[in-house]
């Protein structure tokens, strides 16, 4: 498998003040096209700053980071919002379904926002809400879905577009044990089955074990796991 994503000598740092917060210093790592990634570590260590920064919703203060080729690090922001529309589908805790949308809705809005829906894309919509178990309620509200519903409608709702990169930003920290595990299992079997390359931000370390590898953020690095379980805190 070829690399999908290339950072190099990525440091990011914040000033708070008078003083100055670094978060990564000198990190570098490719990940393959069609790889799981999952990213570990405490609260406020960086997770959430690596997706803003893979995504180009943030910039890096030094080093860079290509995707298929493109250093996103070097666009716009305009042409780097255009790139992330199209090639990225994101999943949060929070679902953050448009409550006055339908579940139909909702999930064609990536394909409406590029200008590709269509008859034949709306099937491939439907096709993944039966894939889901939640064809039944394409003409629901959020409102009217339990929580792990509303995560199976956010995941369909982030591929639905056929993204090169998925990143999920602690996807079941809004759910119980079990919806949890039930929603990870999903995640996973569909990037596979898409052949999509999934970073999954996450405390937790089962969540960690449905990917390939295992990172976690420590004193501005990423420190790799060659095998789940073996997080030192």
């Amino acid at each position: 498998m070829t690399a999908l994503i290339e950072i190099r000598g990525l440091e990011k740092r914040y000033h708070e003040g008078d003083s100055e917060r670094v978060i990564f210093r000198d990190l570098s790592m490719n990940i393959r096209q069609g790889e799981l990634i999952a990213v570990l570590g405490k609260s406020g260590s960086g997770k959430t700053t690596l997706l803003n920064l893979v995504s180009g919703i943030d910039i890096p203060t030094a080093g860079s980071i290509s995707i298929e080729g493109s250093d996103i690090t070097s666009f716009k922001e305009h042409k780097r919002t255009l790139f992330r529309r199209r090639h990225i589908g994101f999943i949060f805790q929070f679902f953050n379904l448009i409550p006055t949308l339908t579940v139909e809705e909702n999930i064609l809005l990536p394909l409406e926002l590029n200008g590709n829906l269509d008859e034949q894309q709306t099937s491939y919509a439907h096709d993944l809400l039966e894939q889901v178990g939640l064809i039944d309620r394409i003409n629901s509200f959020p409102d009217r879905l339990s929580g792990g519903e509303q995560q199976r409608v956010a995941i369909i709702r982030a591929l639905v577009h056929r993204p090169l990169l998925l990143l999920a930003d602690e996807p079941t920290g809004n759910l119980d044990a079990e919806t949890g595990r039930q929603v990870l299992d999903l995640l996973a079997s569909l990037a596979r089955q898409h052949h999509m390359t999934l970073i999954l931000v996450t405390h937790s370390q089962e969540a960690a074990s449905v990917t390939d590898r295992i990172f976690e953020v420590r004193d501005g690095h990423l420190v790799e796991h060659p095998q789940p379980g073996e997080i030192t805190r």
